[in-house]
């Protein structure tokens, strides 16, 4: 594997247990990543390293921790498998240089992931993440390690457990024990992941019930074909929330930076409608005002109450590369995307899928409302909108045809609605007269292509992504 291999796409780098994603390729990525800090920051900051629930994962975190450690760098090791943003909590705590993740977040059981954060605890931007990749030696270069044992005897790696100071700043921005007195019942699926058992140490001890599934390790992720909070992976949590007749189910991704929903009928609740939900909690039920970031594959109706409630809204390229320094840029409220993360004023500017299921809760509470009702709420300001995504794998090799294909379709109509414009952002994003918008995008962490649309009637949705695939000729 040469150096030009390893790149870093939407959200760090992922690849195949054992086929590119190696020892030695990490220990090269975490050398990249190393030489990098070292030129921000020098040796005075030490860096944190967590990892994930994934097959062998504390195994390369330790693998990477040998590296930076042999670089002169201090290293927080994490003691367990950590959620994402308690990583990225604890950068700002310990006032690192940065972090290193051992995860592949959503992808499938077989993949595993690289990722790299700023001294915020935020996604580090492009540029930074072409200057790591530049910076990653060559395969056949000698990399620097120190023995894991020998770096923890010496305390040049350190081992911490971050969540005592995280749950101690969560509760400075819900009241959790308001929500435990609530008498909520809700029903948590972990995805098998690092989300197990954070709202039950969060929430329990009071009237409110969290029961917990899919809450071991077990890298196969049964029941699901990925650890990714949308149908059909939540179709199993779906049935169980049903069957116990829970309020709410809350779906946390593989690392927990994401969140899905589940209503009190357990139906899904797609993120995009969970998005506006979080917005409106902030803009209308505890009175805050801010700007809005989103990517462009999430939802207008975020437009629609920026409007409202007198708040710009930014629209980036899509990953948390793009959201996170937009939000450091603007001060923002709240910032997220389509795939189900979230982030908020006053925390790191990073996804956090437990804070944002507070908050959900929060919003439940405070209301008096169910998600059904909480959607209610959110419609009678903005309209109803509907969305839906199909993924089509699509090997690298195929990519620049179909793009081709796409910049030659200029449609005037895409399911029965004029084209408004184009937008090439962050793939082609089509703006259609009702408000609505058909975007087709090659993802940026696996060999897939998407066609996402969202609009204002339920009966358009099929025809706008039947007209996608036929635009990026996947039918």
């Amino acid at each position: 594997m040469a150096s030009g291999d390893i790149k870093f796409g939407t959200d760090g780098w992922r690849g195949r247990i054992a086929e590119d994603y190696t020892f030695q390729a990490v220990r090269r990525c975490t050398q990249g990543f190393a030489r990098y800090l070292l030129a921000e920051h020098g040796e005075a900051r030490p860096v944190v390293v967590g990892y994930d629930m994934r097959f062998a994962s504390e195994h390369f975190a330790a693998a990477a921790a040998e590296v930076l450690c042999a670089n002169g760098l201090h290293v927080l090791l994490t003691e367990r498998a950590t959620p994402t943003p308690v990583i990225a909590h604890a950068v700002v705590t310990h006032a690192a240089a940065g972090a290193v993740n051992i995860t592949a977040s959503h992808n499938p059981p077989g993949d595993n992931g690289f990722k790299v954060r700023n001294h915020h605890g935020g996604a580090i931007d492009p540029a930074g993440l072409l200057q790591i990749e530049a910076a990653i030696p060559q395969s056949g270069e000698s990399i620097p390690r120190l023995p894991l044992e020998r770096g923890l005897a010496q305390g040049l790696i350190q081992p911490i457990d971050p969540s005592t100071d995280y749950i101690q700043h969560i509760a400075g921005l819900v009241d959790l024990e308001a929500l435990r007195q609530a008498g909520l019942q809700v029903m948590v699926d972990a995805m098998w992941g690092n989300g197990s058992g954070w709202f039950p140490r969060l929430l329990g001890g009071g009237p409110t019930r969290i029961q917990e599934i899919h809450n071991q390790r077990n890298p196969a992720f049964p029941e699901m074909s990925r650890p990714e909070p949308i149908p059909p992976n939540v179709d199993a949590g779906l049935e169980q929330a049903r069957k116990a007749g829970s309020d709410v189910l809350l779906v946390t991704d593989g690392d927990a930076d994401r969140l899905g929903v589940g209503d009190e009928q357990g139906e899904f609740v797609d993120q995009l409608r969970v998005f506006g939900l979080l917005a409106l909690y902030m803009l209308e039920v505890r009175g805050l005002r801010g700007p809005i970031v989103k990517t462009l594959s999430t939802t207008s109706m975020l437009n629609k109450l920026g409007k409202l409630y007198g708040v710009p809204v930014h629209e980036t390229g899509v990953g948390f590369k793009y959201v996170a320094p937009k939000m450091l840029e603007v001060d923002a409220l709240i910032g997220g995307e389509e795939s189900g993360g979230y982030a908020f004023a006053g925390h790191v500017p990073e996804r956090d899928g437990i804070l944002a299921g507070l908050y959900l809760l929060d919003m439940m509470h405070r209301t008096g409302r169910g998600p059904r009702g909480l959607l209610e709420m959110l419609f009678e300001k903005v309209g109803e909108h509907f969305y839906r995504r199909i993924d089509t794998p699509l090997p690298a090799t195929e990519r620049a045809a179909k793009e081709a294909l796409i910049l030659q379709a200029a449609p005037a109509s895409i399911g029965g609605l004029q084209v408004a414009g184009l937008n090439t952002t962050d793939g082609y994003k089509f703006e259609l007269e009702d408000g609505g918008w058909l975007l087709i995008r090659f993802s940026g962490t696996e060999p897939i292509v998407r066609v996402y649309c969202e609009t204002t009637s339920l009966d358009r949705v099929d025809p706008i992504l039947q007209d996608g695939l036929r635009i990026a000729g996947l039918q």
